[in-house]
């Protein structure tokens, strides 16, 4: 900053980049003082290194240009973390108000054509090997950006950026309000076959507001335990259309103010507009150019060759459930709110085995001990708890050390709770950066979210197996951040790394969580402190793929549905007309026709997963082939905590980040290209 500092910026704690953020301390009233501070600081340092007489040399541009933009991006990412986690109505006026300023900036950035000259001038024979591979991605971000337009439709292609910036804000709102803004008030009858720790905390939420009865809303620690356990039909009826109409025209009573109908059909609208001024056939083209996959085609065969191979085992799997749900619980025409439950039921009979027998012995703490001593193990570091201001009183911090020295630094927010955005991901703080403004190492910080039931009755939180599955798949991305050796930040972490590759750290390390060797050190019952029978892991082991068809085939309903919506769009906008189109295609359940999945389908309209949700199959087939090479070390050294498999498979995928294609490093790794066997092996589709 300059030396005039206005006097409203000297406390202001987003422009406090000393150490970490100071989260505890940021008020709605600080973020336009700030960000607008960042943002002329930006503009200045743009308008520098655009100048005829700045040389075109990376570090000059990077010490001007960077650290700036690198500011505003820290700033900016904690009051979007701030509105994602701790949502309140000043705090979202205050993001609302200034979206626009930011989205305006970092459109005019990527699009500026004197920007783009200095890159293009570089010579990149002066650069190393991740500055090459950083250069190489920025021009293609530029010719996405709009850089080669000229005139009106430069202006309308930002136009786009910032009205996209908006819906997308404005979708992922409705979502979070219709989600929150749902109450329903059960009798203790109604909740019969609940479990005891849902049945607890929803009596405690209703208590808290003082009424009778259990307090229902549509968060996932509820929602899903009522649709899997209750045994009242009327009641799983009755939050299965409330969960499945959010956000639509379909949602009951003045639910329907938050109906996200014209926000998709204007968003795919200006989609196709910008793929056009790109010169790209659909948005599907302009999506595709930086991810692994060649083209739109290609895509959509891979999700229909793995259809037609999931198939046969889903059809199984629902003529299981149909005669078991005649047989055995007098349901001979099941409708969609009863699924859940038969599965439950069938899961039950047919393994005698339930998640919530399981759960008693994931207690969070536990969990984290047994996941932390994985990660120590594996890839030779040392975690430990750490300070720093944090957002809510559950958030935890800790740090990654090797030989004493730190690597990075993580927070974690397990909770669920009022005002935060359903779902878990992992986002970063900041990024490993060898500073060119100092020469420092900066290490990199990640925010791990997730959304699990709070402990009751003084007991820490219990997970599910499935919530230990999320944990350690946003562990996973957590790694890819924090363990690069990158020291150029476009590269490094998961920047660079290609959209439909990003996913298979993450899924590779969902693999541990069915490990008889892992599970010993991480499971201990919440009241008797014994570890997880072996007779009941071989429950969960011999449960592990039931329904995997099914499952499979609704994850590839979702991915073909979003393909297709983003390559051929929806006939007369109507997107559930498409939807039908490719149930009819690959379902073999149908939903109700009043059902509207798309509307909180955030993934795509508000989350960056536009023409990409296929990347979590297709990464899938990286991550199941990866993690095959420590089941091949544990068949021959008796353990999949292999450490040498474990340096290799840091070295040559975690630490290099994006400096290089992740093809590149699959087969430095696996000595080939990958494979789709591991996959359909772990699936039990073989």
């Amino acid at each position: 900053m300059n030396d005039r500092i206005d006097p409203a910026l000297l406390d202001n704690p987003l422009l406090d980049f000393a150490d970490l953020p100071r989260f505890d301390a940021v008020e709605p009233g600080h973020v336009a003082p700030a960000i607008e501070s960042l943002l002329r600081e930006a503009d200045a340092a743009l308008q520098q290194v655009t100048a005829p007489d700045f040389p075109a040399d990376w570090n000059a541009l990077a010490a001007t240009l960077d650290v700036a933009t690198e500011r505003l991006g820290r700033a900016w990412g904690t009051v979007s973390h701030l509105n994602a986690v701790a949502d309140t109505p000043a705090l979202r006026a205050a993001y609302n108000a200034m979206l626009p300023r930011v989205t305006e900036f970092w459109t005019r950035l990527g699009a500026d054509e004197r920007l783009y000259a200095k890159y293009k001038a570089i010579d990149p024979a002066r650069l190393n090997a991740a500055q090459r591979r950083a250069r190489e991605i920025a021009l293609r971000g530029f010719v996405l950006g709009g850089a080669e337009l000229r005139g009106e439709a430069k202006a309308r292609f930002a136009a786009i950026q910032e009205r996209q910036a908006e819906l997308a804000q404005k979708f992922s709102e409705n979502a979070l309000d219709a989600t929150d803004a749902y109450a329903y008030y059960a009798s203790d009858a109604e909740l019969a076959g609940v479990p005891d720790d849902v049945r607890a905390a929803t009596r405690q939420a209703a208590q808290a507001e003082g009424r009778d009865g259990h307090r229902l809303g549509l968060k996932l620690p509820v929602y899903l335990p009522v649709m899997q356990f209750a045994h009242d039909r009327a009641l799983r009826e009755r939050l299965y259309r409330a969960y499945g109409t959010r956000a639509s025209d379909q949602a009951e009573g003045d639910g329907t103010r938050f109906d996200n109908t014209p926000l998709m059909r204007e968003l795919l609208a200006l989609r196709t507009e910008e793929a056009r001024l790109l010169g790209y056939p659909s948005f599907a083209h302009v999506s595709l150019v930086p991810k692994m996959a060649q083209s739109p085609e290609q895509v959509i065969d891979f999700l229909r060759d793995l259809a037609r191979r999931a198939r046969p085992y889903a059809e199984q799997d629902v003529a299981d459930m149909r005669a078991f749900a005649e047989d055995h619980l007098n349901l001979p025409d099941p409708q969609a709110w009863d699924w859940p439950y038969i599965a439950e039921q069938l899961r039950q009979a047919r393994y005698a085995y339930s998640e919530q027998e399981v759960k008693p012995y994931f207690p969070l703490p536990r969990v984290l001990q047994g996941l932390f001593r994985i990660v120590e193990t594996l890839f030779e570091v040392r975690i430990r708890e750490d300070q720093a201001p944090v957002w809510h009183p559950t958030v935890r911090f800790f740090r990654l050390e090797r030989d004493g020295a730190l690597i990075g630094q993580f927070y974690l927010d397990p909770s669920a709770r009022a005002g935060k955005r359903g779902g878990a991901w992992m986002d970063d703080v900041r990024g490993r950066w060898r500073r060119p403004d100092n020469g420092g190492l900066q290490t990199p910080v990640a925010h791990l979210v997730c959304n699990f039931a709070d402990g009751v009755d003084g007991k820490p939180a219990l997970l599910t197996h499935d919530d230990v599955i999320t944990l350690f798949h946003e562990f996973g991305h957590g790694l890819h951040h924090l363990l690069t050796q990158v020291d150029e930040h476009d590269v490094a972490g998961i920047g660079g790394v290609e959209w439909d590759a990003v996913e298979l750290p993450s899924q590779f390390m969902e693999n541990f969580c069915w490990e008889w060797v892992v599970l010993q050190q991480m499971t201990a019952h919440v009241d008797t402190g014994e570890p997880l029978p072996r007779a009941l892991y071989d429950k969960m082991l011999a449960a592990r793929n039931f329904q995997s068809g099914l499952q499979t085939l609704r994850q590839i309903e979702f991915a073909l549905f979003d393909m297709r919506l983003h390559l051929e769009g929806a006939p007369d906008g109507d997107v559930m007309a498409l939807l039908q189109q490719v149930r009819d295609e690959v379902a073999v359940l149908q939903l109700p026709a009043w059902h509207r999945m798309p509307h909180t389908f955030s993934h795509i309209f508000a989350g960056g997963y536009a023409a990409g949700y296929y990347s979590y199959k297709w990464a899938e087939v990286l991550s199941a082939d990866a993690y095959a090479a420590f089941e091949e070390a544990a068949a021959q050294r008796g353990s999949p905590l292999d450490v040498e498999v474990g340096r290799r498979y840091r070295q040559q995928i975690l630490e290099v980040g994006g400096s290089r294609p992740a093809l590149e490093s699959f087969r430095a790794f696996r000595g080939r290209d990958p494979q789709i066997d591991a996959l359909l092996r772990h699936q039990g589709m073989v």
